[in-house]
């Protein structure tokens, strides 16, 4: 079993394998499962994935209407060409919000790695599908190698709120998706994880301020610049360029800079954005005094 990124690389190399395949066997292992079960129970998330952002991009609105919308104005917004960024960006973007409207409508969502970022994965994935038109086997695998990673931060860092701010949450599943994308566009694993480690820096510090202390502002649109970042870092390895600062080392920074954040600030709806006299407004006429 890998314990690091460095780890997950070095296999990767020394077996000429991809990301993907690592995960797997490791998961047989762990399991016990056939690598036909790994892969059906794998095809019931990415199912849940797809049904959740065609779910939002219909148009879904949460009980408290503090969120809902929002993907189907960027889905409409796309069709008209008059957008500034690229299509498969904001395409992606589009399917995030989608994904994480659906979760604060109370909607069946597939947390990756939690229920408040469970956007990033799939808006990105399915963002990329017109581009690089993957397989459905394909598409699984992408999220066998956004599980690699995933497991490397769970177990080394954080992916909770309430521990480590939204660097936990939305930072490591953008981080997760930007390493999958350079897999998914043939990059190498040591690209992949330049990728992550990129994604990860950009979002280190990000604090959870969830307004009235419901995943819905500013989550669904921190759900939208995970996205972006992933397809931005992803291009930047896959361009060649490095990270000064090491994966693992990466992970490491995020996990400290978590401990030393105030409990305000991660997930008690007390600091940031919730604590705005807006925030307090909303928080009020939702739950009263």
């Amino acid at each position: 079993m890998f314990k690091s990124v460095k780890e997950l690389i070095e296999m990767c190399e020394a077996q000429d394998k991809k990301i993907h395949e690592i995960m797997l066997e490791q998961e047989m292992e762990v399991t016990g499962l056939s690598e036909a079960d790994v892969y059906a129970h794998m095809d019931k998330n990415l199912q849940t994935m797809e049904n959740a952002l065609d779910e939002g991009l219909a148009g879904v609105t949460s009980t408290t209407g503090l969120t809902g919308g929002d993907a189907v104005l960027i889905k409409e917004y796309l069709k008209t060409g008059k957008f500034l960024s690229g299509a498969t960006l904001l395409d992606a973007v589009s399917k995030a919000v989608a994904t994480n409207e659906v979760n604060a409508a109370m909607g069946k969502i597939c947390a990756t790695p939690t229920a408040g970022s469970a956007g990033v994965v799939p808006g990105v994935l399915f963002g990329l599908k017109p581009r690089l038109e993957p397989t459905r086997k394909d598409m699984l695998n992408f999220l066998l190698t956004s599980g690699a990673f995933g497991f490397v931060v769970a177990n080394n860092a954080s992916i909770s709120g309430a521990a480590g701010g939204c660097q936990a949450e939305v930072g490591s599943a953008a981080a997760m998706a930007a390493g999958a994308t350079v897999e998914l566009a043939g990059g190498t694993p040591q690209q992949s994880a330049e990728a992550f480690a990129i994604c990860l820096k950009n979002m280190l510090g990000l604090v959870c301020d969830p307004v009235a202390g419901l995943v819905e502002v500013p989550c669904v649109k921190r759900n939208a610049a995970g996205a972006s970042n992933a397809i931005v870092s992803a291009d930047m390895a896959l361009a060649g360029v490095t990270s000064r600062i090491p994966t693992d080392e990466v992970i490491e920074a995020m996990y400290k800079i978590g401990q030393t954040m105030p409990s305000a600030l991660r997930e008690t709806g007390r600091g940031g954005l919730a604590g705005t006299p807006t925030g307090q407004r909303l928080k009020q006429e939702i739950f009263g005094d």
